[in-house]
């Protein structure tokens, strides 16, 4: 290992990989936290195979004096803890790349630093604390200081007893003074800046953020049936019921839980179902529902890629085809597709006021590596918040759907006002009862549609990176942003911008005003069928001149995307 050329980097890239049931999760999760702690920025994410254990699952996680916000191909410290990750992660490994491992427990010709995790975990208490020594050495190299660790363990294992915690605290110490012989044996050479600013961030998952934008938007129903990776929203919504006032539901099925959220905002109640792709293409008649109905909904789901069950746990941006066109019957609707976690707070809270408003589906479009990975993020600013109602006190000659020149009838639910709230999923008055009239049925289509117009002016406008007199324009939507900043920046050219949607549909006014000015469009898409330049074309006309497409499961690195754009600039 050069460990010149590698004490010249900004931020160190280690993986961690190995069986699923072997705490791979926990050293990432544990390791990330104490770095932040320490005062550096930090970014993990995971991957892994869809099975309770074994296989072949790793994590990595990106330290360093800047802040870091994306996946990269490049593995700078390697910890296989078996011979097949190791044969797996292969071609990521350079010259550069540190190997620590147990000699004893890898088959292969590659030079490896030995340090027995599992020995010195017997001698701290038990094999057990193997993972707490793999987060010592790894601290040792990386910080050179124990009091972050030993405080962040404390904290971590107190509710567990004294005993655990002191041989934890043991472990770590074992494993970290043979991290700091490795960092003063010469063979890694790491020197990072701390970031005062980091002490003041937040380090929270797109799974969580999502979570949080919804409390912030009032949810107070969320129902699901679990299916990866959308579960980890319910999965945290639940944690926290007791806490912010929210009923969470495992329905039996997706049928029933997008039914219950109808149910729940018809009753006056702020409703999310979350899902995944499998399982959204069963909610699809509940979502014409809410569309005849004109009743409020907010839907999130975490991609992953398809058809059927797919890669159960990997990552893809195939799904929006799906919820631009879910549901039979003609009816709008609203997609965003955050970014950043920042975003996700943001648009989830925002989708609670824009389906109140409007009397429309509301879609959270994410993946599992959106979801997944998790980075400092500076504090949320609350003032952006609010919760708005639209809720009206009805009197005896409420009509539900009146006909108004904007199209959005006063809506009002059962037990508030002397009104009657009908609704009827066929066609219907003003009153909510069933006709078969022509001319209330063209009225009531038009009605509906005449929202999109307003929807469109409340839109989020597209993010702008780089240059504003461009001639390349890199577009991308949803998980990617951070990806292609990253890229951008290694490329390093002053013509070419980014342009990131986080509102797909409908899409924001400014869109063709923004592609019309460059000379070149390139898109970048985690699918095979370039599905966002679709809807780009069928609602602007507008062609994408080149596309970077990628769907193997795995989400774009920001160091090979660079390369790709440079051969298409």
């Amino acid at each position: 290992m050069t460990s010149g050329k590698f004490s010249s980097r900004s931020d160190v890239s280690i993986v961690v990989g190995g069986p699923a049931g072997h705490g791979i999760q926990t050293i990432e999760s544990i390791l990330a936290r104490v770095l932040k702690r320490c005062g550096f920025n930090v970014f993990s994410t995971h991957e892994y195979m869809s099975r309770i254990r074994g296989g072949s699952n790793s994590s990595m996680i990106r330290v360093g004096s800047r802040r870091i916000t994306a996946y990269v191909d490049r593995i700078d410290i390697f910890v296989p803890l078996d011979t097949p990750t190791l044969d797996r992660l292969r071609s990521r490994i350079t010259p550069d790349t540190l190997l620590i491992g147990e000699v004893k427990n890898l088959d292969t010709d590659l030079e490896v630093v030995d340090i027995p995790f599992l020995d010195l975990a017997e001698e701290a208490g038990g094999r057990i604390y193997g993972n707490t020594v793999a987060v010592g050495v790894l601290s040792g190299i990386l910080v050179g200081e124990i009091d972050c660790l030993e405080g962040y363990l404390r904290e971590h294992f107190a509710r567990k007893g004294s005993e655990i915690v002191e041989n934890n605290l043991n472990a770590a110490r074992t494993g970290f003074r043979a991290g700091c012989e490795l960092r003063s044996s010469g063979k890694v050479n790491i020197t990072l800046e701390k970031d005062p600013d980091v002490s003041g961030d937040l380090l929270i998952s797109g799974a969580e953020a999502v979570s949080l934008g919804a409390i912030a938007g009032g949810c107070n129903f969320i129902s699901a049936y679990p299916m990866s990776p959308g579960t980890a929203v319910l999965t945290y919504m639940s944690s926290v019921d007791e806490q912010f006032g929210i009923v969470a539901e495992q329905a039996e099925d997706e049928i029933a839980a997008i039914n219950m959220a109808i149910g729940a905002w018809y009753a006056g109640a702020r409703a999310m179902v979350t899902t995944s792709g499998g399982g959204f293409a069963l909610m699809e008649e509940g979502i014409s529902l809410a569309g005849i109905t004109e009743t409020p909904v907010v839907v999130h789901v975490g991609q992953r890629p398809g058809p059927g069950t797919g890669l159960a746990t990997r990552t893809e941006q195939a799904d929006l085809e799906l919820i631009v066109y879910a549901g039979h019957g003609e009816f709008p609707r609203i997609i965003y597709a955050p970014g950043r976690t920042e975003d996700a707070f943001w648009l989830v809270q925002r989708a609670f006021n824009m389906a109140d408003k409007y009397q429309v589906p509301v879609f959270i479009l994410t993946d599992q590596y959106f979801l997944d990975s998790y980075y400092n993020t500076p504090s949320l600013d609350l003032k952006e918040t609010g919760v708005n109602k639209y809720i009206v006190e009805t009197d005896r000659d409420y009509k539900r759907y009146v006909l108004t020149e904007d199209g959005i009838s006063p809506r009002g639910v059962p037990g508030y006002g002397e009104g009657l709230i009908a609704v009827d999923s066929h066609e219907h008055t003003q009153e909510g009862h069933i006709t078969e009239d022509i001319d209330t049925r063209n009225r009531m289509t038009s009605k509906r549609l005449g929202k999109i117009e307003a929807m469109i002016a409340e839109s989020v406008p597209p993010t702008l990176v780089g240059p504003r007199d461009y001639s390349n324009l890199v577009i991308s939507w949803g998980s990617t942003f951070h990806i292609v900043s990253e890229a951008l920046d290694l490329v390093g050219r002053d013509d070419t911008a980014f342009m990131h949607f986080s509102q797909v549909y409908p899409l924001p006014a400014s869109t063709e005003e923004y592609l019309n000015k460059a000379a070149k469009i390139i898109a970048v898409e985690n699918n095979a069928t370039a599905q966002f330049c679709r809807v780009l074309r069928a609602n602007t006309g507008i062609r994408v001149h080149e596309n970077i497409l990628k769907f193997d499961g795995r989400p774009f690195a920001a160091d090979k995307l660079a390369g790709e754009l440079v051969e298409l600039l």
